[in-house]
């Protein structure tokens, strides 16, 4: 079974892809004005004093001290100047990382299903595999944004800064200094990341190549090196995802680190790919190109959106709560930064939790298509917003604004994404008939 990609929704792709590109444009241009206008930053700080001095001064302390808020006497000033010149990398890194990460979860969870001997899933396995497909190109653009930091583009990794690291000089920090010595330094982090995207990317073909040449020639040979390629991947993702999320998204705050980050992140990534799977499956079934999907893999499905949800809220919750408690200041600054700048930041657990906890308990309710479909974009959306929090705090402070810089880099990234997924399944053959638990997907029935 082929689908042949809809000229509408391929219109709808290079519609989003130029509007996004023009939008982030404009918004570069503004945000460039906004760095040479002398009076931007202090006009923003004379303004919303609390989001940079924090509720630990009011702001009749800060109006009684006018000369602390002005000019480069400031000892904050050069920090807030990057900060408004970090926006436009920030907002192009949150897109972009988030659709990287959600492709590599696609493929991670693929070859959970072949490793485990799955046999509900095989009838989704190759929406799957189209979604692991957006790997190397969303991989070229991380990797655009990790040269554009390491070589002075931009000032996104506040630990790049050599003075940090220079015992000689005013601002050397002992914290940083010593974390360059064995992971924070340009050499190694450059490295590390390009070894990321190569891994995912080398997996996305291995696996791929072996799907194909089990359709072509069905033997229990070409099945065990399929097996064997998903367990390999597994290991290595769960490597180099850990690796990633403290090297891409944690440096940006290098004083601060959480124990379980690494997994609070990739699960936002899990549940975000099973909604996008999901989605695609639904939108396929419609088309007519996925005529075995039907509402017991959906059932499977949406079981996985809300158990990973849960998941998700349990490691936010433990992240949160023991840090807040503990109450040691290299810890807490994170969540304070985020109560003092970012008054959403907690409301994205009404997206992501309560809704999910309150609309997709029942087990009947998973079984509607357009109750599932709709919470599959929303649980998208509330994860794009969790990263947007894990992101923009640290590479822009106070100066965060959903505007369109954010709107087209979230545009731009989408359409791109959806112009390479759609290709990649377009060219799939979407019945694996190959898999020998092909036959068991094809008549699986949900038992309850």
């Amino acid at each position: 079974m082929q689908y042949s990609f809809s000229p509408k929704l391929k219109l709808a792709s290079f519609v989003l892809i130029i509007l996004g590109a023009v939008l982030y444009g404009i918004g570069v241009f503004m945000n460039s004005a906004d760095q040479k206008d002398p009076k931007y930053i202090e006009n923003m700080v004379q303004s919303h004093p609390e989001k940079f001095f924090g509720d630990y001064q009011s702001a009749e302390y800060q109006e009684l001290n006018q000369t602390h808020l002005e000019g480069h006497d400031n000892p904050q000033w050069h920090t807030w100047e990057h900060h408004v010149a970090n926006r436009p990398w920030a907002a192009l890194m949150t897109a972009s990382y988030f659709a990287f990460g959600l492709s590599a979860a696609a493929l991670f969870f693929l070859c959970v299903q072949f490793a485990s001997n799955s046999g509900w899933s095989i009838v989704v396995s190759r929406v799957m595999e189209g979604i692991a497909s957006y790997i190397p190109i969303g991989g070229i653009l991380m990797l655009i944004i990790i040269f554009a930091s390491a070589f002075g583009g931009n000032h996104l990794f506040h630990w790049m800064d050599k003075s940090l690291v220079d015992p000689n000089d005013p601002h050397y920090d002992i914290f940083i200094a010593s974390k360059s010595k064995i992971w924070l330094n340009i050499p190694g982090w450059l490295s590390r990341s390009v070894l990321y995207v190569l891994i995912f990317s080398a997996g996305l073909f291995w696996i791929k190549r072996a799907t194909k040449r089990l359709d072509e020639v069905k033997d229990r040979k070409n099945w065990e090196r399929l097996f064997t390629a998903a367990v390999v991947f597994i290991v290595l993702y769960s490597l180099s995802i850990t690796g990633m999320a403290w090297d891409w998204v944690m440096s940006l705050d290098p004083h601060w680190y959480s124990t379980i980050f690494m997994f609070y992140g990739m699960v936002s990534h899990l549940v975000a790919a099973v909604a996008l799977t999901a989605i695609i499956s639904i939108y396929l079934k419609n088309k007519g190109s996925l005529p075995l999907f039907n509402d017991n893999h959906q059932h499977d499905l949406a079981k996985y959106m809300f158990g990973f949800s849960i998941l998700w809220t349990y490691l936010w919750f433990c992240q949160f709560m023991l840090q807040w408690y503990a109450d040691i200041p290299e810890e807490v600054q994170y969540f304070q930064q985020r109560n003092a700048q970012y008054p959403g930041y907690y409301w994205m657990l009404l997206v992501n939790f309560l809704l999910v906890l309150l609309i997709m308990t029942s087990s009947g309710i998973k079984r509607i298509p357009q109750l599932v479909f709709w919470m599959g974009v929303m649980i998208i959306l509330g994860h794009y917003w969790d990263f947007y929090n894990q992101i923009m705090p640290a590479a822009v402070g106070a100066f965060h604004n959903f505007g369109l810089l954010e709107i087209g880099a979230l545009l731009f990234v989408g359409g791109l994404f959806t112009y390479v997924v759609f290709s990649a399944i377009s060219k799939l053959n979407l019945e694996p008939k190959g898999n020998p638990y092909f036959h068991e997907s094809k008549i699986y029935e949900y038992p309850f």
